[in-house]
C-alpha cells in the first residue's frame, strides 16, 4: 500500500476486508448497514451545473500527529477555493451531516483509522484535519451522471482515501490518474465493495468518467466514501 513510489495506490475489496479484520474482528460488523445508508441521501443541491444526479453527506474530523485516535468535529460547511474546484468551489457548502450510527459505527472507525495509519506513515509529524463525504452517483436516463463534475482535479488537501461502496446496473465510471501535467499515468475501474484508490493529493490529479445505465430501463447509480486528509498544526 505504499504511496512513495508512484503517489497513488490500488487496493482490491477482498484484501481490505481481510486487512481490516485482522486489526479488529469488529471492523465490518455493520458493513450491510453501513452500504444501505447510501439509500437515504439527501441531494447535493450546490451543484453548479444544475445536475440532480448526485447525491451527498459530509462530516468532519480531526486526528493528532502520531495516531489513528480521531474524534468527531461539529458540524460545518465544506469549503473548495475556485483553484481546486472551478465548478462548485468557492462557496461554504453546507451539506446534510451523515446519519450518526454510520458516521460512528464500525465500518466507518475502520476505514478512518487506516487511512490516519497509512497516510500517518508518510507524514509522521502532521496532525490531520479529516473531512468524509457520502456520494451516490444516479442515472435514469435524463441526465449524465458525472462522479467528477468538476472535471480532471485536485482536491486541494494532502492524501485521499476514495472506497467503492456499490454499483447498480452501472457502467463505466473509470478513474484515471494524472502527473502533475495532467498527463495520465494510469486507468482503473473501482467495481467490488470496498475496493480502495489512494492518492497523494499533492502530487497527482485524478478524475472519473460519467456512469452509464446497463439496462436502460433501470436506473443506475455508484456509491462511493472519500475520505481526505490535511495537514493541519499539532
Amino acid at each position: 500500500m505504499s504511496l512513495s513510489d508512484k503517489s497513488y495506490g490500488l487496493v482490491s475489496g477482498e484484501h481490505v476486508a481481510d486487512l481490516l479484520r485482522s486489526r479488529s474482528e469488529k471492523a465490518l460488523d455493520d458493513l450491510e448497514d453501513f452500504r444501505e445508508s447510501w439509500n437515504r441521501m439527501p441531494l447535493d443541491g450546490y451543484m453548479a451545473d444544475g445536475g440532480r444526479y448526485r447525491r451527498r453527506r459530509h462530516a468532519t474530523l480531526s486526528a493528532p500527529r502520531g495516531g489513528g485516535a480521531y474524534r468527531v468535529e461539529a458540524h460545518q460547511p465544506h469549503y473548495q477555493t475556485l483553484d481546486y474546484n472551478n465548478l462548485n468551489g468557492g462557496i461554504a457548502r453546507h451539506y446534510e451531516p451523515f446519519e450518526d450510527t454510520v458516521l460512528r459505527g464500525s465500518t466507518m472507525d475502520s476505514l478512518v483509522t487506516l487511512g490516519c495509519d497509512l497516510f500517518g506513515r508518510l507524514a509522521p509529524y502532521s496532525a490531520w484535519h479529516i473531512e468524509a463525504h457520502q456520494f451516490r452517483i444516479e442515472v435514469n436516463g435524463e441526465e449524465v451522471g458525472k462522479p467528477t463534475p468538476e472535471g480532471v482535479h485536485r482536491d486541494g488537501v494532502t492524501f485521499v482515501l476514495m472506497a467503492m461502496i456499490g454499483r447498480s446496473n452501472a457502467g463505466g465510471g473509470e478513474s484515471t490518474i494524472f502527473n502533475l501535467d495532467k498527463e495520465p499515468l494510469e486507468k482503473f475501474t473501482l467495481t467490488d465493495p470496498l475496493d480502495l484508490a489512494l492518492v497523494n493529493d499533492e502530487r497527482v490529479y485524478h478524475g472519473v468518467s460519467p456512469i452509464q445505465q446497463l439496462q436502460a430501463d433501470r436506473p443506475a447509480s455508484r456509491d462511493v466514501l472519500v475520505i481526505t486528509y490535511r495537514h493541519k498544526g499539532a
